[in-house]
């Protein structure tokens, strides 16, 4: 069957692997029906993303359907035949993140397309507690599932209270959804980006109170804009480590700072400010079983329209040509799909 794996950065092939056995017990095994890019595949791409090897099959933001199903130690929650999306965090259940219920950021956690190869192959096996099927979302909704989650996790995260100014930096997918779950929860929204292209998506079509641009000073806008006392709730989405350690000044005193993207190099912080404000760190790393039915039933209610982030999709032989392309921010697709072989 097709697959394409990550060599190396830079290094994106098409290959033929063998396709899975029957599915071992709790498993079963799906067709992947598309993959939606990710910044974590990007930043692989480019050879800057935390936790990852070489070589490997990438692709962690999946719809599929059910083949089969291996023998079941409690009653399935799925069907052959079924349309699912993907929770991609296989945990161990033993440790102590799993113990106080915590699995998306298990001691052992192994990630599809990152720990182990992920879903830009046809077949894959999957544990059947990690598929979340839908007789009524479309496939490309169940594709943005799993970015979604990731923002509804860290809006989860934070308890925004409603009416609280909360401010995102980055704009990127996961920058929007968490702005839309904040928005959901009736924050009032401010969304700094430094990419003209992607503060007009937002303007457009996220109906947030502010955005901003970033590459100037924030400090003044976010002054004026909350009447002087700064967001209480700052999400930092950007994964990049100096604009990490400016949002630590754009915190209320008595808020809290949200980390949903990660960088490989340290970051550092003044710690008067830190203790002057009393402020909370949070990091948000991936999401919980929760947040994929929270995003699920909002996205079933149709609270927003999913198919704005559609951007562009390639037939998986065209990928490796397109690859190149999808890294400009500021030209680029915002959330490319990979549609897989029927």
């Amino acid at each position: 069957m097709k697959a394409l794996i990550l060599q190396g950065p830079g290094i994106l092939e098409g290959i033929e692997v063998p396709a899975p056995a029957a599915p071992p017990p709790g498993q079963a095994l799906v067709r992947v029906l598309q993959v939606g890019v990710c910044g974590s595949d990007l930043h692989a791409y480019r050879g800057s993303q935390t936790f990852f090897t070489y070589p490997r099959v990438v692709g962690h933001e999946l719809a599929v359907q059910v083949l089969a199903l291996g023998e079941a130690v409690a009653p399935s929650p799925v069907q052959v035949g079924d349309v699912c999306t993907v929770e991609p965090y296989f945990h161990c259940g033993e440790c102590i993140a799993c113990r106080r219920g915590r699995p998306n950021c298990c001691v052992r956690l192994e990630v599809l397309g990152v720990h182990r190869d992920g879903g830009l192959q046809e077949i894959i096996a999957v544990p059947l507690g990690k598929l979340h099927p839908s007789t009524t979302l479309t496939v490309d909704e169940l594709t943005l599932v799993e970015p979604l989650a990731i923002g509804a996790h860290a809006v989860r995260r934070a308890a925004l209270e409603k009416g609280e100014w909360a401010l995102v930096i980055g704009a990127g997918p996961i920058g929007q959804a968490v702005a839309t779950f904040a928005r959901l929860a009736g924050a009032r929204v401010i969304i700094a980006e430094i990419s003209e292209r992607r503060l007009a998506f937002c303007r457009e079509n996220l109906s947030v109170e502010a955005c901003v641009d970033a590459t100037s000073d924030l400090l003044g806008p976010l002054r004026e804009l909350t009447g002087g006392d700064f967001p209480t709730a700052v999400f930092d989405a950007t994964g990049n480590a100096r604009s990490m350690m400016r949002a630590f000044e754009y915190v209320a005193h008595s808020g809290r700072l949200i980390l949903v993207g990660h960088n490989p190099h340290e970051i550092t912080f003044s710690d008067p400010l830190l203790h002057a404000r009393e402020m909370t760190v949070l990091g948000s790393r991936n999401a919980l079983p929760e947040d994929f039915r929270q995003v699920m039933a909002v996205l079933e209610r149709k609270a927003f329209d999913a198919a704005l982030w559609v951007s562009e999709k390639a037939p998986l032989e065209e990928v490796p040509g397109r690859f190149p392309a999808w890294l400009d921010a500021e030209h680029g697709p915002i959330k490319p799909i990979i549609v897989m072989p029927t």
